[in-house]
């Protein structure tokens, strides 16, 4: 079934907080109710974006934190023209595993580069496209060693348990800024966390 209006949703979260599992479950759960939905990721979600995960999530790069930045940017630019606005205009649902959030979180609090800085540059790389709902899914920063083991980290993912907890302050105080966002306890049970987001994309159908 195509909308007459897209619907734009984002998770959001740290490393290992559930956002790909619940995407995945959110994605089916609106897929069984007829609706044509975009499943897609940052950075990624165009040949180009996934291009520059690459060097991204490179765990034997050193990036210093301006020129990542800009690289998350320019991945965002390349996937929200792509990919995203299309789906929207087309009536999709975008389920999307990040968006601008992330980047206020990591970049503008935990790698202290400012708010304003990546206010700034979120905005024109998006052309302005806000989420309708962003949903933050919150962790303590001690459950990220318990989950995943195993396999091997990418970049991010290797910073010490200081800059997660920045990150996680990131997060909130963005959220917290948000009137479109919410937070739910990421350590709940994968179902019933599902049944909470589901609940909430329902009110925006």
């Amino acid at each position: 079934m195509r909308r007459s209006k897209g619907l734009f949703i984002v998770l959001e979260g740290p490393d290992k907080s559930g956002k790909s599992t619940q995407a995945r479950l959110l994605v089916a759960a609106l897929k069984a109710k007829g609706l044509e939905v975009l499943h897609t990721r940052e950075p990624g979600g165009t040949s180009v974006a996934e291009g520059v995960r690459k060097v991204l999530l490179d765990p034997a790069l050193t990036i210093d934190p301006l020129a990542e930045l800009f690289l998350y940017e320019a991945s965002r630019a390349q996937h929200t023209n792509e990919k995203i606005i299309p789906a929207l205009k087309a009536g999709a649902v975008v389920v999307s595993e990040r968006f601008t959030m992330s980047t206020d979180a990591y970049q503008g609090v935990a790698r202290g580069l400012g708010l304003a800085t990546t206010t700034t540059l979120n905005e024109i790389a998006t052309s302005g496209l806000k989420a309708d709902l962003t949903i933050l899914l919150d962790i303590p920063v001690a459950e990220f060693d318990t989950r995943d083991r195993g396999r091997e980290l990418d970049r991010l993912e290797r910073e010490n348990a200081e800059f997660r907890l920045k990150v996680r302050k990131g997060y909130l105080k963005a959220a917290k800024a948000d009137p479109r966002a919410v937070v739910l306890k990421g350590k709940l049970p994968a179902e019933a966390l599902h049944a909470k987001i589901l609940a909430l994309v329902e009110k925006k159908i």
